[in-house]
């Protein structure tokens, strides 16, 4: 009996690689800028909070490795195809290839701009593109894509969630600390929107340098800069990291420090251990090496993406998939508590964001008691009403995903 379930089990095994050769592949691109300023060693090494720690391709290739039951029921078989270039024009000529293999979702790694003129090259492309990594609130607005979807969270969404905790505590009265680079404009323009929008007060908004010459104090001392006017927070937009890094427990009085360092809001943190979290976190830093960041996070979820909609559509064909994508009925688990889809209007990623004090995951928003009438996740961000993006009905229509 022994000798007969050893040979019926050399005959499975014999005969699984064979049924794995058999599965057709489906390939989802994945691009990264080679030029990337972010990933240069001394700013990854400096884990400043917002930036990437490390190219998320490892988050992209554990959700690879997690297909294999979802692609057996189609009998398919899901791979990465990989490309790099140094501008938008080389990764445009890498998308193109693609789509001329058969690949037609492609996930991208890069900034604002290079996105931006990556979604003009590739518009008239039978292909679907997610960002994972620029956050720039025009690429849900005036520079939108009706086939630029967004798994990483805008700025606007960031801010949001800052602000509706600050109203929970009741720090109304905010002083702002801005930077001199065009990011930290359009991040303290985010913040701006934001108060307004939940009714908390701008006492002051202030420029800052970074560096120590004695000529520009009132622009890099801290004390200078957070003195005379009384304040309950103070907002820093740095998208650069280092300045902020130096603000908390260094204000003239003593105050809590929101935006770019000390309560930071992002879409994951590796202190979350909630929904199932704990083991995703585990399973990302054995793929890593390192602690899990947002980027890496929005890399795996736009693979769980494209498998969501193609299981769920029970077909590999392209048009069908995507209908499922953009559809009210996508459901896709980040392992934060609610369901996600991508909004209709500017291709979104509804999610929660968490706010986190460095080491800790402290609070999840939307904050409970601020409602939307359709999805309450909508309270993060552009909602249909005030959404910029003049392609919006190009996306379809569609819930994404009602908790």
């Amino acid at each position: 009996m022994k000798r007969l379930l050893s040979f019926a089990a050399l005959a499975l095994l014999a005969a699984w690689p064979v049924a794995r050769a058999a599965d057709t592949p489906f390939r989802i691109g994945y691009l990264e800028w080679s030029e990337d300023p972010r990933y240069r060693s001394e700013r990854t090494k400096a884990e400043y909070p917002l930036l990437p720690w490390g190219r998320p391709l490892a988050g992209a290739e554990q959700a690879i490795r997690e297909t294999a039951f979802s692609g057996s029921q189609l009998k398919l078989k899901f791979e990465l195809d990989k490309a790099e270039a140094a501008d938008a024009a080389g990764l445009a000529d890498a998308v193109k290839r693609m789509v001329a293999k058969g690949t037609h979702y492609v996930i991208v790694d890069a900034d604002g701009a290079v996105m931006a003129d990556l979604a003009k090259r590739t518009a008239s492309l039978p292909v679907t593109l997610f960002n994972i990594s620029a956050q720039d609130d025009a690429l849900r607005g005036a520079q939108c894509s009706a086939r630029l979807l967004h798994v990483i969270p805008n700025h606007a969404m960031l801010t949001d969630a800052l602000a509706q905790y600050l109203v929970l505590r009741r720090w109304a009265n905010v002083l702002v600390l801005k930077g001199p680079n065009p990011a930290d404009a359009a991040f303290a323009a985010a913040w701006a929107r934001s108060a307004k929008r939940f009714g908390l007060k701008i006492v002051d908004t202030r420029p800052f340098k970074l560096g120590l010459d004695p000529r520009e104090r009132e622009l890099n001392n801290l004390q200078l800069l957070t003195g005379s006017k009384d304040y309950d927070a103070v907002f820093v937009a740095d998208t650069d990291g280092e300045f902020a890094r130096a603000v908390p427990y260094q204000t003239a009085k003593p105050r809590v420090v929101v935006g770019a360092s000390g309560l930071v809001a992002d879409a994951w943190h590796w202190s979350w251990e909630r929904d199932g979290a704990r083991q995703l976190n585990n399973r990302l830093l054995k793929a890593a090496g390192r602690h899990v960041t947002s980027y890496d996070w929005a890399a795996w979820m736009a693979v769980k993406s494209v498998v969501e909609a193609v299981v769920r559509a029970g077909t590999p064909d392209y048009a069908k998939s995507y209908a499922y994508l953009r559809g009210p009925d996508i459901v896709i688990d980040g392992f934060k508590g609610f369901r996600q889809g991508y909004r209709p209007w500017d291709g979104q990623l509804r999610q929660p964001i968490l706010l986190n004090t460095g080491n800790w995951a402290i609070a999840v928003a939307p904050i409970e008691g601020f409602l939307d009438p359709v999805n309450n996740l909508d309270t993060l961000g552009f909602d249909a009403r005030e959404t910029a993006c003049p392609k919006a009905q190009a996306f379809g229509s569609g819930s994404g995903g009602v908790k």
